[in-house]
């Protein structure tokens, strides 16, 4: 299992590749990475996001997170990136990778993780539209999208 919260960029490819480096195990790895959209809400353009984040609180709730990941599927591997800072359209914010002797195990725990994130990760959004600043809002949707894993077990 591995947390970074940073605010440089991330290697895609290094990072996957470190996942599963010398393990023959592994069958699969699923990955998700979130990049900064220039949308801010309705008809409005962001020019940048800042997020932020409490060091020490964002890597223990990351780290449990992914500990649940671990405990309800059967991984060989877990890897979840998050960055902070001022970023622009097109920038990598997350990378989340599962890494499982099958399939299944790597894709749904991948889900998992990125939905739980989006509910759990105690990170702050500030869009920037060029003439004003304002805070992300959580959104239905993310919750709804959360909630399907608290009623499920662990899949195999």
């Amino acid at each position: 299992m591995s947390i970074k919260v940073q605010s440089e960029d991330f290697d895609i490819s290094a990072e996957l590749a470190a996942l599963s480096a010398g393990n023959t195990q592994i069958g699969g790895i699923a990955s998700f990475t979130g990049l900064v959209r220039d949308i801010a809400g309705p008809m409005a353009t962001a020019s940048s996001m800042t997020l932020e984040h409490y060091p020490g609180m964002t890597e223990k709730q990351l780290s449990a997170i992914a500990r649940e990941a671990m405990e309800r599927w059967p991984l060989d591997a877990c890897l979840i990136i998050h960055r902070f800072g001022r970023l622009m359209p097109g920038d990598r914010i997350v990378l989340v990778a599962t890494a499982s002797a099958h399939r299944e195990a790597a894709l749904s725990s991948c889900a998992f993780l990125i939905d739980w994130l989006k509910t759990k990760a105690p990170f702050w959004k500030l869009e920037d539209d060029g003439s004003e600043q304002r805070w992300v809002a959580a959104k239905d949707s993310d919750d709804e999208a959360a909630a399907k894993w608290a009623a499920e077990t662990r899949s195999d």
